[in-house]
């Protein structure tokens, strides 16, 4: 039995009284408990209240009486559902306070308990009402907060409208988008009434009327698929405006604007149809708008009856692009561009169509107004300009393609106009030339004269013919010069004047000139030791990566030693890339090979490169040979250069010789070798090597 309870329960009239050790088990249940409880006294002592509870302490009421049990302090009306051996749920309030031992040791707690199932099933469906209203307005709390944060932060303007075109809903960016303030907006005002206050306060362009805007929205409703209009402010700005209907009536406003994108968009097509460094129309624009040239009307005006394109391709270019830079070369290029610019009329077209190659769309009323034109730019471009505060000069050559009465095919005439600019720079650059029907034929017979040399590099239809180098102090032979041969199957030997440019430009010269050096140090290795082999090298080969390389291959696939090879190169070699082609030369001279210029003293800066190059020999070319027994001049010119050699340690050796009175004047002269037809023409590899076994018999006889 319990001690006496305190005042404060003794005054609530309890259906029982209960006590717990300080486990929270029933240690005592007054007799009254059975009858509440449904179970005997006896078989609750030593269980947990939560044990016999409905849900046992899941519940999220029973937090509250745990708390006060772990703090041993007192605790009132704890109200808690109890699983009656009925099978109903009755509802108990408990309250209790801790009880200490007289030591001050906690042994529990102490309390009355009373039914109150009435009560707290009120009280529970109450709570759970409440609770489940809570959690209503909470979610709706948290869908507005999240409706106006979408609102908020979407980039589009938005009005809402019900079905008799009242606003409903609106967000910030519509205001800023119109540059109006919120309060201008009330929820209710009509889209008409919307519409005559953006008017009135000039937001759209001058002249657009509220009915045009309205019925804009009318017809956009109808259309079976939202498709944006655009709307432009006055201020310069472009709005996207999508109007999408509602379930129920009414529909949704979008407002985007489109100003930055659609300045984009012009930019981009912009940029893909003019050139990126002078802003002029590319070679896409040219096709475009010489077509449209080409459907319009001549009109009256004779002086523009005819379109004329004219190609212009820049002469020295690469030189000032290799001494200034792609700075200063852009610099030039711009330059360029305006000259031409404002040299032609209103209506003209001038293109950049790459690289330094520009065209010139005009009208004019015949061949000899295009012809002036061409005459007057090639004589403004080639005006001196000034880059990096030195003067520069560079020079144009024109081809002009005229349009016939019927011409409708642009990429005809621009290819007519390129052919006649090739006929133009051949003929000495500065030069403008008219296309002529001939030039396609031209033209023809050089893409077949490509595919044929193609074709003959690769089924192995070239061969070489070697021409004499003569000693002067002994009358022998001490070199071979290699020069190859086409033997076309039709057209018989052709010769190395027609087929070496045109394998220069096509780039076929990399593949023929390593052939020609594999062959020559294949056919030297069975001669003389004291016989070197000469190969011509050109610029493209040059500049080719692979050059070294190909060359040492070349001697190492054959045996021959280095010193028995001489490359020789002319002047243009060494204006194309300076200092990468010496570089290159300086190599292989290292290993050996002797290098030699040719047609040394006919090039501006032959002597300058005297200097920068160590050379092995010079060639004197043949033009000084051709009047050396009759004109002083040339004698002098000779002696000049053979005193330059000699006091440099360079070999000089003079070609074209092909009379007797040529080479006295030569051996006066002091040259050491010669090579001509007075002694030799190039030859056949069967008659080199009877040539050079006579030669060593005569030797042995001797």
């Amino acid at each position: 039995m319990p001690a006496e309870l305190p005042e404060d329960l003794v005054q609530v009239d309890p259906d029982w009284i209960w006590e717990t050790d300080a486990d929270q088990r029933f240690v005592f249940l007054s007799p009254q408990a059975e009858r509440f409880l449904g179970r005997g006294v006896e078989a609750l002592i030593g269980r947990a209240r939560s044990a016999i509870a409905t849900n046992g302490e899941d519940a999220g009421f029973w937090t509250p009486y745990r708390d006060a049990l772990a703090e041993r302090r007192a605790f009132t009306d704890f109200l808690y559902p109890y699983h009656h051996p009925d099978g109903r749920t009755r509802w108990f309030r408990i309250s209790g306070e801790p009880v200490y031992s007289e030591d001050g040791a906690f042994r529990g707690h102490r309390g009355i308990g009373t039914d109150v199932s009435t009560e707290g099933r009120a009280r529970a469906a109450l709570a759970g009402a409440l609770a489940d209203l809570r959690s209503s307005n909470a979610q709706l709390l948290e869908q507005n907060r999240r409706f106006d944060a979408a609102l908020g932060n979407m980039t589009q303007g938005l009005c809402l409208f019900d079905d008799a075109a009242r606003l409903v809903v609106y967000n910030q960016r519509y205001c800023e988008i119109f540059g109006i303030a919120p309060e201008t907006l009330r929820l209710g005002m009509s889209q008409r009434e919307i519409c005559e206050g953006l008017v009135a306060r000039g937001c759209y362009q001058r002249g657009t009327s509220v009915d045009a805007l309205c019925e804009g929205t009318r017809l956009a409703l109808l259309a079976p698929e939202p498709v944006p209009s655009h709307r432009e402010l006055a201020d310069g700005r472009v709005l996207a405006v999508c109007y999408r209907t509602i379930e129920g009536g009414g529909w949704v406003s979008t407002f985007e604007d489109i100003t930055e994108r659609r300045r984009n968009e012009a930019r981009i097509a912009h940029m893909a149809r003019h050139d990126g460094l002078t802003d002029l129309p590319n070679r896409a624009a040219l096709r475009e708008h010489g077509l449209d040239m080409l459907g319009q009307g001549r009109g009256d005006d004779p002086k523009k009856a005819r379109l004329a394109l004219l190609c212009l391709d820049l002469d020295r270019f690469k030189a000032v692009n290799d001494t200034h830079g792609h700075g200063g070369g852009d610099t030039l290029l711009r330059a360029v561009a305006q000259r031409l610019c404002d040299n032609v009329r209103v209506g003209d077209l001038v293109a950049r169509l790459g690289g330094d190659e520009f065209a010139v769309l005009h009208r004019v009323g015949d061949e000899a107004g295009a012809m002036a034109l061409a005459q007057r730019l090639i004589a403004t471009v080639s005006a001196p300009y000034l880059i990096d505060g030195c003067a520069v000069e560079i020079g144009m050559s024109v081809g002009v393609a005229m349009a016939d009465e019927a011409a409708d095919d642009i990429d005809r005439l621009l290819k007519s106009a390129d052919m006649a600019l090739y006929h133009a720079k051949n003929a000495g650059r500065g030069q403008a030339c008219l296309f002529e029907a001939a030039m396609d034929e031209t033209a023809q017979a050089r893409r077949v004269l490509e595919r044929e040399l193609a074709e003959a590099l690769s089924q192995g239809s070239f061969e070489l013919h070697y021409q004499p180098l003569v000693d002067l102090g002994s009358d022998r032979v001490t070199g071979l010069e290699a020069l190859v041969r086409w033997r076309h199957p039709e057209l018989g030997l052709v010769s190395p004047a027609t087929f070496i440019p045109v394998a220069e430009e096509t780039g076929l010269i990399v593949g023929l000139g390593a052939w020609v050096l594999n062959q020559a140090c294949r056919d030297a290795a069975a001669w003389p030791a004291d016989v070197k082999v000469a190969v011509n090298v050109s610029a493209v080969q040059l500049r080719h990566r692979t050059f070294a390389q190909v060359v040492l291959l070349a001697l190492a696939a054959s045996g021959l030693r280095p010193e028995r090879l001489e490359l020789e190169i002319t002047e243009s070699v060494l204006l194309d890339d300076t200092e990468a082609n010496l570089e290159t030369l300086h190599l292989l001279r290292r290993a050996g090979i002797r290098i030699s210029m040719d047609d040394f003293g006919t090039g501006y800066s032959s002597l300058s490169y005297l200097r920068r190059f160590p050379f092995d020999k010079i060639k004197i070319d043949r033009s000084f040979v051709k009047d050396a027994g009759q004109a002083t001049e040339a004698g002098a010119i000779i002696r000049a250069l053979v005193g330059l050699g000699g006091s440099l340690g360079i070999t000089t050796v003079v070609e074209g010789v092909e009379t007797e009175a040529q080479l006295a004047a030569v051996r006066a002269e002091g040259c050491q070798e010669m090579q001509g037809f007075l002694f030799s023409p190039p030859r056949p590899i069967g008659e080199i090597r009877q040539m050079l076994a006579e030669r060593d018999r005569t030797t042995k006889a001797a």
